[in-house]
């Protein structure tokens, strides 16, 4: 197979490993990901450590994004000379080399505790996949496990965030770091009649134009949820008396299907003898536009019954509710089939509220549950919440003031499940 690569693709390859750590910045489907894999290739080629580590929010994500990362990743460069192999450190790819054997281990490394699975590891290198949702504490654990490599190297990769992120200051600012700006002109394979059709959809929305066409670090103004806060809003564990377990879900065969696992517990009050929060405790997501899988309506039912069992068994309790979309009727007939009857979720089509109405009393309601910090995601080891912080961020206002309906699938059946929790134990508790 004949891969024609940028002349930006080119440069970053075959540059010199003067740097401590080397960052890819830029817009989503610039092909800087896929740089980074064969540079990466390339330095395992010749790096004199045997052991280096590929990190993202989620093992899988780690896996797709640098293992896999569509048709062009590791497992595919090095072909019959690569295996996947687990050991007493974990998963990896066992690598044969002119310079010997490299592991390279893949793990996440978006939650607070992450960095224990890689404490005791000496390692040759790290790569850094979207390097702005991985927690602080894991990214700074992967430089100290490489101060004794031979061929010390560090690779990250990221779309641009808030010039505020705690990333730029901690880690860009002071590491001998070389930063590479990307746009969507730099991927060879997209075409000038499809750069067109992204831009007309950009253009509608400032933020979104400067960011994901410009790749430029832009203040989020027109972000829905940028009240949401990594640490505020995101916990460990379940705390409190657990009350109820219900689920919310959205879906669709194109777009993302996304369904929550929400649990009510009950905490000592401050201003009256009980204050209830909805804890997200895990959350099946699949987009068939992203992964190119396009699922079967009866497919998506069978693993969101699993996925209800799965919960269910976890923690110990049984669901009240399933709450769809009302334009999912497909998805909730066949859910149906299987024994898991469905409700059609509140999704404020009915609601006034002062000068709001529809949607926004919604948006509304659960922007307060997070300021409030009565929304918070509990941290479980599957079923994780990769997507839903991913997808907050982008969820944006277009120049009138309205939503966009784009990157919003994680973000309608949150505020289906929260306009639940509003009406039983904001008003009624």
């Amino acid at each position: 197979m004949t891969i024609t690569f940028s002349p930006k693709q080119l440069k970053i390859i075959n540059a010199p490993y003067d740097h401590t750590l080397e960052v890819n910045e830029g817009t989503p489907r610039s092909s800087k990901t896929t740089a980074g894999v064969f540079r990466y290739a390339d330095y395992l080629s010749w790096s004199r450590d045997q052991n280096h580590l590929v990190t993202a929010y989620n093992q899988e994500q780690a896996y797709r994004l640098f293992m896999e990362c569509d048709g062009f990743g590791l497992i595919h460069i090095f072909g019959d000379l690569a295996e996947i192999k687990h050991d007493e450190h974990g998963d990896h790819l066992l690598v044969q080399t002119p310079n010997g054997e490299k592991k390279v281990y893949y793990k996440g490394g978006g939650k607070a505790d992450s960095k224990k699975a890689i404490t005791g590891m000496s390692l040759g290198s790290v790569a850094f996949c979207e390097i702005d949702l991985l927690h602080m504490d894991m990214i700074q654990e992967c430089f100290r496990r490489t101060f004794a490599a031979k061929d010390r190297y560090h690779l990250a990769d990221l779309n641009p965030p808030a010039p505020n992120h705690p990333v730029i200051k901690e880690v860009f600012e002071v590491q001998k770091m070389r930063w590479v700006h990307w746009t969507i002109d730099d991927n060879p394979i997209i075409t000038e009649e499809r750069k067109k059709e992204i831009y007309e959809t950009l253009k509608k929305n400032p933020y979104l134009l400067q960011r994901d066409w410009f790749g430029n670090r832009v203040i989020p103004s027109g972000v829905i949820y940028s009240m949401f806060d990594m640490e505020k809003n995101i916990k460990q564990k379940l705390s409190g008396k657990k009350i109820e377990m219900y689920f919310s879900g959205d879906g669709g065969q194109s777009d993302a299907t996304s369904v929550s696992c929400n649990i009510v517990t009950r905490h000592k009050g401050k201003k009256r003898a009980y204050d209830f929060k909805l804890n997200r405790v895990a959350h099946y997501y699949h987009s068939g536009k992203d992964t190119g899988n396009v699922k079967a309506m009866s497919i998506y039912a069978k693993e969101i019954k699993e996925f209800i069992l799965w919960c269910q068994e976890k923690f110990e309790m049984r669901r009240s509710q399933v709450f769809i979309d009302p334009a999912c009727k497909a998805l909730r007939e066949e859910l149906h089939l299987l024994g898991v009857q469905t409700r059609p979720a509140n999704n404020n089509s009915k609601d006034i509220k002062g000068n709001s109405k529809g949607i926004e009393v919604g948006i509304e309601r659960l922007q307060s549950a997070m300021t409030n910090e009565q929304f918070l995601l509990i941290e479980t080891n599957e079923y994780d919440h990769y997507h839903f912080i991913k997808e907050i961020g982008m969820y944006v206002r277009d120049d009138n003031g309205k939503p966009v309906d784009k990157d919003n699938h994680c973000s309608d059946e949150a505020r289906y499940s929260n306009n639940y929790f509003y009406k039983r134990y904001v008003l009624g508790g």
